[in-house]
């Protein structure tokens, strides 16, 4: 890759910093872009909304890939959730992009969300060229952006790139995928073992490497990608997969979905069941074709990798 500069945002974020290491490590120079500034090494811009000045992390830069968002809060309080979402994930992308434009920038890489395309899957994948259909205020804010940046790119030329990222996951990952790993890899018998679904999902290290290739790739310039590790797996697969990660062999029950989804609701935990039990699986073959891209490691090596942390962190 050549040494092209590139503005990240959400630097110390969970996306953001594995990518800043890896564009580091390529050769490429990099302005890490952060709310709070933690060194000498990130550019701190403050509250990224509608009217963030991004003038000084803008210098000198070809492309930018913006990872910075506002994601799912745990028992949100605002007034108006629908409008927090989009001064986030909509105004303060669209100004970033104006923003960029006006610097010279000759491409904008953004990382969207597969809720784009919906919440689950029966038997037909989700595509890159299907209708989209977000259930949620997030999903409806990053489909606004993408809208945004594609009347954007045909009014000034801009190069947008749009990747759709279904469950995310590898060192340090948070919220349920790491309860769920924390319960694979203790041993004990547990009652899941009846559950058939099938989910798409991306090591971070996979997620990282598509990013970059979405940078320079002369084919990238103004599409959707959907990507995964192309290689969908249901609950109890992933579930043994996180247990032998962990040296571990894992019991899994049969039990009634119907009674679990009820006990589920019963505990208020329905959506965590519908995400647990359902399917989601998206179809990566544009993806592959265009970028001439796969996966980098297997979900097997990403799930070692993953849990190997956890336990180092944990002792």
């Amino acid at each position: 890759m050549n040494p092209t500069r590139i503005l990240v945002t959400g630097a110390n974020g969970f996306v953001g910093s594995r990518l800043v290491a890896e564009l580091h490590q390529r050769g490429c120079a990099v302005v890490s872009a952060v709310r709070q500034s933690a060194d000498n090494s990130q550019i701190a811009v403050g509250n990224i909304d509608s009217n963030t000045d991004w003038r000084v992390a803008l210098q000198g830069v070809s492309t930018v890939i913006h990872t910075a968002a506002r994601v799912h809060v745990m028992n949100e309080v605002a007034a108006d959730l629908m409008a927090e979402f989009r001064e986030v994930n909509v105004g303060a992308t669209l100004n970033l992009a104006r923003q960029a434009v006006s610097s010279g920038v000759r491409r904008f890489v953004f990382v969207s969300s597969v809720k784009v395309n919906g919440e689950s899957t029966t038997d037909v994948p989700f595509s890159a060229f299907d209708v989209p259909a977000p259930q949620d205020f997030y999903g409806q804010s990053k489909l606004e952006a993408e809208t945004a940046l594609r009347a954007l790119a045909i009014e000034t030329g801009l190069e947008v790139v749009i990747v759709r990222p279904p469950l995310v996951y590898g060192e340090n990952v948070r919220a349920n995928f790491l309860r769920l790993m924390k319960l694979s890899t203790l041993g004990l018998p547990l009652l899941l073992g009846g559950i058939k679904n099938r989910r798409s999902m991306i090591a971070l290290d996979n997620l990282v490497d598509v990013l970059i290739a979405c940078v320079e790739h002369p084919d990238a310039a103004n599409q959707v990608f959907l990507v995964s590790d192309d290689h969908d797996v249901g609950l109890s697969e992933l579930m043994k997969l996180m247990a032998a990660a962990g040296g571990k062999n894992l019991w899994l029950i049969p039990a009634p979905i119907k009674l679990m989804s009820l006990c589920a609701k019963i505990l208020g935990k329905s959506s965590v069941a519908e995400r647990l039990f359902g399917s989601l699986q998206v179809d990566i073959e544009h993806t592959k074709n265009t970028l001439n891209w796969r996966p980098v490691v297997s979900i097997e090596g990403a799930l070692n990798k993953t849990v190997a942390h956890l336990f180092a962190q944990e002792k």
